[in-house]
């Protein structure tokens, strides 16, 4: 019994300690920041060098979900974030009572529909479960004549599979965003893949039947941006990380390295 009470002090003990220092107060000369890893924390370590040069330590937190990353950024333990785009931003805040804003619109990954059937009828067809994706992915089965959809909805509704006026025949399965990739290559079906989920996977994005178009609604809609808690838009940190964000060499990265599948949304008109 005394055995069992000592590891039961030691596991609250260590529970205190793990909180204080997930809780610590991060300095006005220190960025840390929460990523998903391609390509938010590949651009990011594009920028630690000019940040250095203002004063500042950019210290970058990968995460593989997208709960997190906010939780974390409301709770203080990030200074900002990097992974998601506004529709998504704003149903977590809802959700969660959280405050949680945008500051800057750095970069957008088109959805691509992926597989080799020929074809707009017949198929299986996986899409993102997710509010804001699931959007996006029936939009584009749309606008290529897989399904038909009620009314004339655009990249601002909460699309549902319940919005599918016709399916043309296609079975269209909702999937975690982050499983699409997986499913996809196991073969069989057709899939509409997020542009980083598609990189991580190693697929062509040259080989995808279809693609969101540059110009589209969505392309502002979906751009993934940096997040910070209310009252934090204009600490002069995050002011510096959007700065060298939106610079030039970041635009020329982006272009250069992600061919098409990431794109900057900025502008190098300021």
């Amino acid at each position: 019994m005394k055995k069992w009470i000592a590891l039961l002090v030691v596991l609250v003990l260590l529970t205190l300690v793990v909180g204080a220092v997930g809780c610590q107060e991060i300095d006005e000369y220190t960025i840390v920041i929460g990523a998903t890893a391609v390509p938010h924390a590949e651009i990011l370590e594009q920028v630690k060098g000019e940040l250095a040069k203002l004063g500042y330590t950019l210290e970058i937190r990968v995460y593989d979900d997208y709960v997190l990353p906010n939780v974390s950024l409301e709770d203080g333990s990030l200074s900002a974030n990097y992974f998601q785009h506004e529709p998504y931003l704003n149903s977590f805040n809802s959700k969660n009572g959280t405050q949680l804003v945008s500051v800057a619109k750095i970069h957008y990954e088109p959805m691509s529909l992926f597989g080799t059937a020929e074809g707009k009828s017949g198929h299986t067809i996986i899409v993102p479960s997710d509010d804001s994706n699931l959007t996006r992915a029936l939009l584009l089965l749309a606008s290529e004549g897989y399904i038909t959809l009620k009314g004339n909805p655009t990249a601002n509704d909460s699309l549902t599979e319940y919005d599918i006026a016709e399916d043309n025949g296609n079975e269209i399965t909702l999937m975690a965003a982050d499983m699409l990739a997986a499913t996809y290559k196991q073969g069989g079906v057709l899939a509409v893949i997020n542009g980083n989920y598609a990189l991580e996977a190693g697929l062509n994005l040259d080989e995808s039947i279809a693609r969101e178009s540059a110009d589209s609604d969505s392309a502002q809609t979906y751009a993934n941006l940096i997040a910070v808690k209310k009252g934090h838009e204009n600490d002069p940190k995050i002011q510096a990380l959007v700065s060298v964000l939106q610079s030039k060499a970041v635009y020329d990265y982006i272009v250069e390295t992600y061919s098409g599948a990431v794109l900057p949304v900025f502008s190098l008109d300021k």
